[in-house]
């Protein structure tokens, strides 16, 4: 029981970070708006947390829902990039 919780809270935290860190740090970088954004941050954050799972509560599958939650949290921060674009007000002439 205890290793699903920690599983989930990887994938929970690993979205929160990423959604976190695109919103306030990636907001003028284009690229983040590509489609193959979320999938290479997903897999670099699968990769650095790969040797994590050398530690006795974390396993793989820890580190791969962690790159998923990271995946997915990119793909959120860049969607919602995206939608705060199109809310600008404008002068009237």
């Amino acid at each position: 029981m205890l290793q699903i919780i920690i599983t989930l809270a990887a994938g929970a935290l690993g979205f929160v970070i990423a959604r976190s860190f695109v919103l306030r740090r990636l907001r003028f970088v284009d690229s983040v708006h590509s489609p193959m954004a979320p999938v290479v941050a997903g897999l670099v954050a699968a990769v650095v947390a790969w040797p994590a799972a050398l530690l006795p509560l974390i396993t793989l599958p820890t580190a791969l829902v962690f790159g998923i939650g990271t995946g997915f949290g990119t793909a959120s921060g860049s969607r919602a990039l995206r939608h705060r674009e199109g809310n600008h007000r404008r002068l009237a002439p």
